[in-house]
């Protein structure tokens, strides 16, 4: 685990930097088990495709496997939006200013990866920090709160087609919002699937369509970053 400091305020998370030692970042921001390890593994993973990525651990150390309780720590983590909000921009702070984020064309702009809570504010920190953000990507998830119409990120989602957690009204509204404001959202949505179906740990995990969700991003995320 990486810990650092910005402002004042001590953040923590786990960081995967390519073997060649440099890359665009990649900021991650986790479902709401928490930091757990599938979500280190998709650092290793963006590290091993080129990436500078680094997981927030927006819970302070704590994770759940269990529904219940992850209800709980999204409950509080609700309840703490002036932490939660000034540890995401300090984590985009120490990306952008990480030496291995130096690019020779002088580019630093991010990537932002949000898996279900944390897709949420994934997209509002792509309306909040939109000249830091280029690209937004998102695992089943939607929200319709931020003025898209601020955002410089192109968006690309994966959804679940059997998705209680997030009602295909609720996706629809968002992609109206974001055709409204002119911003390029490509929507995948992958038949069969369930909520969580990216996580290897759960049992909503769908190989196949987590493998080709993968592929997607990685394209984009080089056409975005460079």
């Amino acid at each position: 685990m990486t810990e650092f400091h910005v402002d004042g305020r001590t953040i923590t998370g786990y960081l995967a930097v390519p073997e060649h030692g440099n890359g665009p970042g990649v900021l991650v921001l986790h479902a709401w088990w928490g930091l757990t390890e599938p979500f280190r593994h998709i650092c290793d993973r963006l590290a091993k495709a080129g990436f500078v990525a680094f997981a927030l651990d927006l819970y302070q150390g704590k994770t759940t496997a269990s529904i219940e309780e992850a209800k709980v720590l999204a409950g509080a983590l609700g309840r703490d939006q002036e932490r939660v909000s000034g540890d995401i921009v300090g984590a985009v702070q120490f990306l952008r200013q990480h030496a291995a984020t130096k690019r020779a064309n002088g580019s630093d702009k991010l990537a932002i990866v949000g898996f279900s809570l944390g897709g949420a504010y994934a997209l509002d920190t792509s309306t909040t920090l939109a000249e830091e953000i280029a690209a937004t990507v998102i695992f089943y998830a939607s929200y319709t709160g931020p003025n898209y119409s601020s955002a410089q990120a192109a968006y690309l989602f994966h959804l679940a087609e059997n998705d209680p957690w997030e009602p295909a009204e609720s996706v629809a509204e968002m992609e109206q919002a974001l055709q409204a404001a002119g911003k390029q959202a490509t929507l995948y949505t992958y038949p069969g699937t369930r909520h969580w179906f990216f996580e290897e740990n759960r049992p909503e995990y769908d190989t196949e369509a987590a493998s080709l969700a993968w592929e997607r991003t990685i394209e984009f995320l080089h056409q975005q970053l460079g």
